[in-house]
Order: structure tokens, then sequence, then C-alpha cells
């Protein structure tokens, strides 16, 4: 399983949001492949689950795997309630 982590320029927002993205697999015992891209390269890029603020995943149109939108980028139960149904 691949989850892109989505943010507009692909660096600060994304990374912390990926690294909280692998703490919440951990705790939820769960592997999976977490890396993270601007919005511009996540079009072109297939993955099973897009995660990230909701003014940026929406933009990702439809066709793709889930997409998933992030409130609090740093609340690991709001990143794990939104994955777990999909895990």
């Amino acid at each position: 399983m691949k989850i892109l982590v989505v943010c507009g320029n692909g660096l600060g927002s994304s990374f912390i949001m990926e690294l909280n993205v692998k703490k919440a697999l951990t705790e939820l015992g769960k592997v999976a492949e977490v890396t993270h891209t601007d919005l511009a390269s996540a079009k072109a890029e297939k993955a099973d689950i897009y995660l990230g603020a909701e003014d940026i995943v929406n933009q990702l149109g439809e066709g793709r795997g889930h997409i998933v939108s992030i409130v609090n980028m740093m609340s690991i139960s709001e990143i794990k309630s939104k994955l777990k149904p999909l895990l």
C-alpha cells in the first residue's frame, strides 16, 4: 500500500504530515510506503491513499485512490481515525 502526503510545495507541511502518518501507522500496527510531494507531482503519481489539507487534496480530481483530507496535521488521532477504515 502506498500513501502519498500532498501539500502545495511538497516541503515542510507534507514532511511533517508524513512523519505523523508513519507514527499513526505504527500505533495501528500497519505498514505502508509513505512519501510526500507537491500537488503538481501528486497529480502524476499513483498511490492508494492521497492525504493532505482539504483545499489541496480536493484539487487532485477524480479517478484516484482514496482522498483523505486532514484538518489538523499534528493530530495523530485524527490521522489514525481517517486512515484506519482504508487500511
